[in-house]
């Protein structure tokens, strides 16, 4: 069994003049959104096997919250730029590349392609993923290449409004 999350980053700064777009920090209230998300992935028993993040700061900062929270190292998490610029094809690559040892993956990033790489594997696609969303999908499987085969099983898809109420 294989499973994928999709995050999207946490709620980010457009403050600053002039600072490049991947380099937009997040937010203090972004920041309290990934740590709401991380304690719903945590009390959900969540245990990523891989951490990948694209190389843009709000995308590592909200990786980095969510691994303190799990547990998981933050010395482990991986960066790659395939997630931040796409297409959506080279991050499939990434993740049908992923060592089949890893069971749990779980990939930070950026709208429009966090969402568009969701919906690839779902019968019933979703409209937009919010900042701090996280889609869970379940894969009976054994090899991240055999993916496309095999029917996904939304586990769950989780944004911070859905947990205010």
């Amino acid at each position: 069994m294989k499973s994928l999350y999709f995050c999207r980053h946490a709620k980010s700064s457009w403050d600053t003049e002039g600072l490049p777009d991947d380099q937009r920090p997040l937010l203090p209230k972004g920041e309290q959104k990934a740590r709401l998300i991380g304690g719903f992935l945590k009390d959900r028993g969540v245990h990523p096997g891989l951490m990948i993040s694209s190389q843009a700061v709000r995308a590592f900062e909200t990786a980095k919250i969510t691994a303190g929270i799990l547990d998981y190292p933050v010395n482990r998490i991986l960066k790659d730029r395939r997630i931040y610029d796409g297409p959506y094809n080279r991050v499939l690559d990434l993740i049908f590349g992923t060592p089949d040892d890893v069971d749990s993956l779980m990939i930070f990033g950026h709208n429009p392609l966090i969402t568009q790489l969701a919906n690839l594997f779902l019968t019933t696609g979703i409209d937009i993923m919010p900042t701090s969303a996280v889609i869970c999908l379940t894969f009976k499987t054994d090899k991240w290449e055999k993916l496309p085969a095999v029917t996904a099983v939304n586990e769950f898809y989780v944004y911070p409004k859905l947990l205010k109420k």
